[in-house]
């Protein structure tokens, strides 16, 4: 086939080479940096180069050198702000240090991640970024670090595996955010998370997620040291898609036991909790309050704006970068980096409605 319908072929090495009219071999050299070569040939291979519109086979490279000058990027929900931010950090910092990257979502699945584990290291990746789907579960990534290859965990941990973890103490910040509500009155307080599991939660069963698991601890800490029973048939996991959220949402709202006040684990959950709660013709903070994780511009921008848990996402990712371009440098690691997260009161939090009686859907039922 010819004409201009025919497929342009790469052009080689081979081809810059004759162009310079230089061997193969010193074309390789000034194009790859390395080895002996003199000015008068690189200038030469590069101006072929450049006129031939070259463009350097990646794998060849990295199998001839050993490096890619790429990063593997691993999160469960890239449509979670959260990973976004992180993301966004991840890639500002590697970019900086001539670094490229590759991201794979996972969903938050186990095997989902396994496999994209795999990929990316048979695309030759220098390093792996990763937000562990389970932090129980990790027989994938323990077989990468004892393969040697740089590994860095973000937002969560790895279990018992010796490797650098850029995270925020969950256990403390939900302690103060728990104490929060409950200084307001709240005792049916209720936690949604999209996290999986078999079973209903009980208080002390192994949750997959460490961050999930350490909010949930510092909940019971402080319901513990204010001397009350934790409301662990409040604590609802398995929160889906929007639907299920939603369901979730008017169900904890509904009842003689119903909760005064939610707590939503991410910014994608709380849009669906609010929704529900607005179906429900309830007013926040009037009828119940709203805090969530994470601090995004249109918490601010509700009304009432939003109480929110503000983790220093995107630092964190351009510590993970960082800490996992040091290791791919041979480096000693850094001191460890540690990351505050604050509670950032707004108008969602108010005192607890003194109700007597179930919410009915689209009105509030005081107490006479």
């Amino acid at each position: 086939m010819n004409g201009e319908g025919a497929r342009r072929r790469d052009v080689t090495v081979a081809d810059v080479a004759k162009a310079a009219q230089v061997s193969k071999a010193q074309a390789a050299r000034a194009l790859g940096n390395y080895g002996a070569v003199s000015d008068d040939v690189r200038e030469r291979v590069l101006a072929a180069a450049e006129a031939l519109s070259y463009r350097p086979n990646e794998l060849a490279r990295s199998m001839n050198t050993g490096k890619s000058h790429t990063i593997g990027v691993v999160v469960g929900d890239i449509e979670n702000p959260h990973f976004g931010l992180a993301t966004r950090g991840i890639t500002d910092a590697a970019k900086k240090a001539g670094y490229n990257v590759i991201l794979v979502n996972t969903d938050e699945d186990r095997a989902a991640e396994v496999e994209a584990v795999r990929i990316l290291l048979d695309k030759r990746v220098d390093g792996l970024i990763v937000a562990p789907a389970s932090s129980v579960d990790t027989a994938h990534l323990q077989q990468v670090h004892q393969s040697g290859r740089p590994l860095v965990f973000i937002d969560r941990t790895g279990g018992d595996l010796d490797v650098e973890t850029l995270a925020v103490d969950m256990a403390k910040i939900s302690l103060e955010a728990t104490q929060h509500l409950l200084e307001a009155g709240h005792r049916r307080i209720a936690f949604i998370s999209t996290l999986r599991t078999d079973a209903p939660y009980k208080p002390g069963m192994t949750l997959d997620s460490s961050q999930i698991e350490d909010r949930l601890e510092g909940m019971q800490r402080a319901f513990l040291a204010a001397g009350l029973p934790f409301p662990e048939d409040l604590v609802r996991l398995n929160a889906g898609d929007a639907e299920s959220i939603r369901s979730i949402t008017r169900d904890v709202l509904r009842g003689p036991e119903r909760a005064t006040a939610v707590v939503a684990s991410d910014g994608l959950i709380a849009l669906s909790v609010v929704e529900a709660i607005q179906e429900l013709g309830l007013s926040i903070p009037g009828d119940v309050s709203f805090l969530m994780y994470d601090d995004f511009p249109w918490t601010r921008l509700t009304t009432p704006p939003l109480t929110v848990i503000a983790q220093p996402v995107y630092n964190m990712g351009v510590a993970a970068a960082k800490a996992l371009i040091r290791q791919m440098e041979g480096l000693p690691p850094a001191a460890p980096a540690q990351f505050t997260a604050t509670l950032v009161r707004r108008g969602s939090v108010g005192p607890c409605p003194d109700l007597q009686e179930p919410v009915a859907a689209g009105r509030t039922v005081a107490a006479p």
